[in-house]
């Protein structure tokens, strides 16, 4: 549990590697978040880097479970952080020790379209999916969540 109500995660884990990918930190999430982060390392992220830089190493993430809420406003709505379901993923790590930030990434001609192609294989799989472009909040790395929405997911 966290200091704010609604907080914390029933059944945790706790995640420093997934699929051979070094995560940059101890991640804590819900077992639904890991295993939506799992397919989507396994069936966009490593392919992606397939061929660039040897393949994927790692991640470096920017934030997992933090009891707070949306975009640390004050008297805002409990992010999916605060449930343990959301990852924020800022750079990735090549095997050759190439680092590509989101930020940069995403507007970089020999980049982008793998920013992108990662940004689009979350869609769907998550509940919630923003990059750069979504907002303000968002310019430096990607949020992905496993929200349940009425509405559908949300891809920006």
């Amino acid at each position: 549990t966290g200091k704010l109500r609604g907080c914390g995660i029933a059944e945790p884990v706790r995640i420093r590697m997934m699929s051979d990918i070094l995560l940059s930190q101890l991640a804590m999430m819900d077992c639904e978040t890991a295993v939506m982060l799992k397919t989507w390392l396994m069936n966009t992220a490593k392919p992606a880097f397939a061929d660039q830089g040897g393949g994927l190493k790692g991640l470096r993430l920017s934030g997992h479970y933090a009891c707070k809420t949306q975009n640390n406003r004050p008297y805002g709505r409990l992010s999916e952080h605060s449930r343990g379901r959301a990852i924020d993923i800022s750079s990735f790590i090549l095997m050759d020790g190439t680092v590509i930030t989101v930020r940069d990434g995403w507007t970089n001609k020999e980049t982008n379209g793998v920013m992108r192609e990662l940004h689009t294989g979350a869609c769907g799989l998550f509940g919630t999916v923003l990059g750069p472009d979504a907002d303000r909040y968002h310019k430096g790395h990607f949020h992905f969540d496993t929200a349940s929405r009425r509405s559908g997911s949300i891809c920006r």
